[in-house]
């Protein structure tokens, strides 16, 4: 009976990160310059570690697929974003809002898993270099990557699933920039335990199996460096990590920020801007963080500038 007095919503309303007229302009124009970035900066790198042979490892083979995952996860939010500088209203209708959310899930947990995994390659190359062919063969990094991305399938899949369960009645104004998933609970009429236990369930595996099995990796990875009687070579083994190390405490930190603080500290407003770190900022850095503080990275765009440059 309660299901048949439903008002189905087919369009929602997108807020803008503010409501000031004079504001618009200037942050279209740096959101924009912020996708051109990403886009460049991820496309950059994973057209470098292609044509470049001596970057045909584990490790470049994982940071392409970041930078796989950091341009895709852009492209998904910025550009109706950037719609909704200019729009009057900025309308998404409702299969396309549930498209945006269920993709934005793949690449969110994907970039969870992705960073474990490059944690992990880190601490086989530095722990057991011995044994480093071996355990991080061609085979094993391709199952790896099959395996992040089949995990964030089902993640995305099953979050998805339970929000189409939801109900919204007159309320259409998602307080966000893009659908995610806590706005679109707040504006639904029915029942949502269902969604937050399945939040629940999966943000332990995909937050926290991944942020303890790049703890535990660190953990072992600094107590062998430590143990290097040279200081040049503590220096060189730190140095193949610190780019990592980089990446994981923007992403983890932000996401930290954006979902860890209390109900009565945080709210929604704070939650659009904290979030443009997660969803925007990060996949506009790692490139840079990846380029600037890593030697090989250096010299692989040094070869390849100047191979175009004598074409």
């Amino acid at each position: 009976m309660f299901q048949g007095n439903l008002s189905r919503v087919t369009e929602f309303i997108l807020a803008r990160l503010t409501d000031k007229p004079e504001l618009q302009l200037p942050l279209f124009l740096l959101f924009l310059g912020i996708y051109v970035v990403t886009v460049v900066g991820n496309l950059g790198m994973i057209t470098l570690i292609l044509f470049s042979s001596h970057l045909h490892t584990p490790m470049y083979y994982f940071l392409s697929s970041l930078s796989f995952i950091d341009l895709c996860q852009s492209t998904v939010i910025i550009p109706k974003m950037l719609v909704n500088f200019l729009a009057v209203k900025n309308v998404i209708s409702y299969p396309e809002c549930i498209m945006q959310f269920y993709f934005f899930v793949i690449f969110a947990i994907a970039e969870c898993h992705m960073l474990a995994v490059m944690a992990y390659d880190r601490y086989v190359a530095i722990c057991n270099p011995l044994l480093y062919n071996a355990v991080m063969s061609y085979q094993v990094c391709s199952w790896m990557i099959f395996g992040v991305y089949c995990m964030a399938l089902i993640g995305a899949t099953a979050h998805t699933v339970c929000m189409l369960r939801v109900h919204f009645c007159e309320a259409d104004i998602i307080n966000h920039y893009f659908c995610d998933l806590s706005p679109l609970l707040e504006l639904s009429c029915s029942d949502t335990f269902i969604n937050e236990v399945v939040v629940l369930c999966f943000s332990v595996f995909n937050i926290f199996v991944p942020t303890l099995t790049i703890l535990s990796s660190y953990i072992f990875i600094i107590a062998s460096i430590l143990q290097i009687k040279s200081t040049e070579g503590r220096s060189k083994a730190f140095s193949t990590c610190s780019s990592h190390i980089s990446a994981v405490a923007v992403f983890f930190g932000s996401l930290a920020f954006t979902y860890l603080q209390p109900s009565s500290v945080s709210s929604m407003d704070q939650g659009k801007v904290s979030s443009v770190f997660y969803t925007i900022v990060v996949p506009m850095l790692n490139p840079l963080i990846y380029s600037l503080r890593n030697k090989d990275v250096k010299v692989a765009l040094n070869k390849f500038l100047e191979r175009k440059l004598y074409l």
